[in-house]
């Protein structure tokens, strides 16, 4: 569902296998990450991986409604909701479907079916149910086919996307680049847009 780049390495969490895969930006297979299941460092179906400055991994577990924070190696750390229940709460989750880390440590988890951002502090902390690293936020409205784009307080600011182009949705997963390209994955065309963020 999505991919991350850290440190030269692409990360892509397989939905369908449970686990992590690692690999060099030249596409040489590092290591494999977690295995199937429900303890800990296990996956049913990892959505997202946001990876720290010292390697360490945060995971969207999607049918186990939870997000693992896992050392680099693959060793479990905490995590946040209750193996395979959902619910609405604070620090509870909804068929996570992806995370992020902000340069100041906090995580936002996208809450996929509980259609909501939470946001927590680097101890682990839950602290709003809205939220984004500084500046802008940028939300991929898959059903929508659009990327919206909020103020760090969760004011609406814009949206933009492309229709598809075969039958299914476009904006499954977005990340920003360090010099503003928006970066799309067009789930129904298969491909990666590169987009240009247009300003409200």
């Amino acid at each position: 569902m999505n991919l991350t780049i850290h440190d030269d390495k692409l990360y892509v969490p397989e939905f369908i296998n449970d686990r992590i895969q690692v690999f060099s930006l030249n596409g040489e297979p590092l290591s494999m990450i977690g295995s199937p299941g429900k303890g800990p460092g296990q996956f049913n179906a990892p959505g997202g991986v946001a990876v720290a400055d010292n390697g360490d991994l945060f995971v969207a577990d999607f049918y186990n409604h939870r997000v693992q924070h896992l050392r680099a190696d693959g060793s479990f750390v905490q995590q946040w909701g209750t193996t395979g229940v959902t619910g609405r709460d604070a620090g509870e989750f909804t068929y996570p479907t992806d995370v992020a880390l902000g340069k100041d440590g906090m995580l936002y988890v996208a809450d996929g079916y509980g259609n909501r951002v939470q946001a927590f502090d680097s101890t682990g902390d839950f602290l709003h149910k809205w939220g984004g690293p500084n500046g802008e936020v940028f939300v991929g409205d898959f059903y929508n086919d659009r990327i919206q784009t909020f103020t760090a307080r969760g004011d609406y600011l814009t949206a933009f996307g492309t229709p598809p182009e075969n039958p299914g949705h476009t904006a499954m997963a977005v990340d920003v680049g360090r010099h503003g390209a928006v970066w799309s994955v067009n789930f129904g065309d298969n491909r990666v847009e590169k987009l240009k963020a247009i300003n409200p």
